[in-house]
């Protein structure tokens, strides 16, 4: 997995590269199959009400992509709002692709279960 940080309007420092990276290596344990997450650190210069740091990331696993942005007075919790996010959002996805696949499979697991019909006697 791919981890690429950017950040806009300040410098993100080792210590909270480290952070990010450890944050988002726990994604992978709800998406196994991530390839890249690219995750933006934005510096808001006018305070907003969430905060003064904006983290925007976006996770790709194959075909699908999840989104999330998330505002904090640190970039840390910040980080941490995105990572819930993220984890709900795969979370999610993972239930509705399962039920998907179970409803299906009962289907034909009831086809082939059916009892033959009846033998005529003579």
């Amino acid at each position: 997995m791919d981890v690429v940080v950017r950040a806009r309007g300040d410098r993100v420092t080792g210590h909270t590269r480290g952070v990010l990276q450890r944050k988002i290596e726990r994604l992978s344990r709800f998406e196994g199959h991530l390839d890249r997450v690219e995750v933006e650190v934005i510096r808001e210069s006018r305070g907003r009400i969430g905060g003064g740091h904006r983290v925007e990331a976006f996770a790709r696993a194959g075909r699908r992509t999840f989104r999330a942005s998330a505002n904090g007075q640190d970039v840390e919790a910040a980080v941490d709002r995105v990572v819930d996010r993220l984890e709900r959002q795969m979370t999610e996805d993972r239930r509705r692709r399962r039920s998907r696949l179970l409803t299906w499979a009962s289907r034909v697991k009831s086809r082939r279960t059916a009892s033959p019909p009846p033998e005529e006697t003579r």
